[in-house]
């Protein structure tokens, strides 16, 4: 009898033992997947941060907020050698602590995993201990994981990530991290070019305006508030005879009048940019191109109004005037002829070959037209 109930024992026992290692094993199939749907998830935040109309620094802390709040990480760093430094591109710590953040590439315990392209993972074992990197600060991170990153073997910058508890990461899942720091570095690689434009942006000496590389970076962030907006380039027709029948002094005088007429009747709201060298763009965002049409005419019109007065190729001035006996008939005028092209922008569609479009109709057109176009 006594036999019999141990057996019976030893059976459901047994019987459990299985029953706990299949509900083990379950568990462990549902964590894979819940981190496999949380990667998915994250990988898909990140390609909507990309397709964002944002700056690449608001894109990298859009980013770095994403890996904060789905991984439950206490800090996360992103550094990146821009070609002169090293920088904070993104970061939830304090900004005091971002000269020593920026500069772990000299740190000697990261050394070995920058030169390996290998993750390097630092805790301390005991309170009233700190990081080997930490310069001034006790309290505030424990643990740290090192990822260095790399461009096509090309080395050009590290994520951090750091605990408040000492071993924070021993148990953390590095397969997952890794999938992580790829997808950062694809991020990198996808706003190259963005950051390019944006770093080349300058005001053009004689219109005062921005260059094109403005239109496709912090511009196109404000047209594609809209669904739809309408973009117009138009280009000074005869400003290169200008040049050469009168001088230089003359052209350059020109395009100053002819920003300064056109600014002063667009909308703050407005991008209106030098595109280049006789060629400007304006866009109007949100306005539709049969709302452009009569006020294009009107600023047409005012263009071509402008008068340039020169005396021997140069520009007329009062000082001239004070300085010098100069006759009616030593003065010369000209006057801009002006050749639009206008068309429609839709939102997320590609600005840079619309433009491009237009930009060649302008320069095929003869030489004397100087009408308004659509396209």
């Amino acid at each position: 009898m006594i036999l019999a109930v141990i057996l019976l024992l030893v059976l459901i026992i047994g019987l459990l033992m299985v029953y706990n290692m299949s509900i083990h094993k379950k568990i462990q199939n549902f964590n894979n997947l819940n981190q496999k749907i949380t990667s998915l998830n994250v990988l898909q935040d990140f390609m909507n941060t990309l397709s964002e109309v944002t700056s690449v620094d608001e894109k990298f802390q859009k980013i770095n907020d994403i890996l904060i709040e789905r991984y439950e990480i206490k800090y996360s760093t992103i550094v990146i050698y821009n070609g002169t430094e090293y920088v904070v591109k993104a970061s939830n710590v304090d900004q005091k602590h971002w000269e020593t953040l920026r500069n772990l590439q000299s740190e000697e315990i990261f050394r070995d995993s920058i030169q390996t392209a290998t993750p390097k993972y630092v805790t301390i074992e005991k309170e009233g201990e700190r990081l080997p990197y930490q310069k001034m600060e006790f309290g505030r991170a424990k643990s740290a994981m090192f990822y260095p990153l790399y461009i096509e073997n090309v080395y050009i910058g590290y994520w951090i990530i750091e605990g408040s508890r000492p071993h924070e990461f021993d148990n953390i899942d590095t397969t997952l991290l890794e999938v992580v720091k790829n997808n950062i570095v694809s991020v990198l690689k996808t706003v190259e070019n963005q950051q390019v434009i944006e770093n080349i942006v300058r005001d053009d000496l004689y219109s005062s305006l921005k260059s094109a590389e403005y239109l496709y970076g912090e511009g196109k962030k404000i047209i594609n508030q809209y669904t739809t907006s309408t973009v117009c380039l138009f280009r000074i027709a005869n400003l290169e005879e200008i040049n050469q029948k009168y001088s230089r002094e003359a052209g350059n005088q020109i395009v100053t009048e002819v920003s300064r007429i056109a600014k002063q009747n667009l909308a703050a709201e407005y991008i209106f940019v030098r595109y280049m060298g006789p060629k400007f763009a304006i866009a109007f965002s949100g306005i539709e191109i049969n709302a452009v049409a009569d006020f294009m005419k009107g600023l047409k019109q005012k263009l071509e109004a402008i008068q340039v007065k020169l005396v021997n190729g140069k520009v007329l001035t009062n000082q001239m005037l004070e300085e010098q006996e100069i006759k009616e008939d030593q003065i010369k005028m000209v006057q801009p002829r002006i050749n639009t092209v206008v068309s429609t922008y839709y939102k997320g569609t590609a600005l840079e070959g619309l433009t491009k479009k237009m930009e060649e109709y302008l320069d095929n057109a003869p030489k004397n037209e100087n009408t308004i176009n659509y396209l």
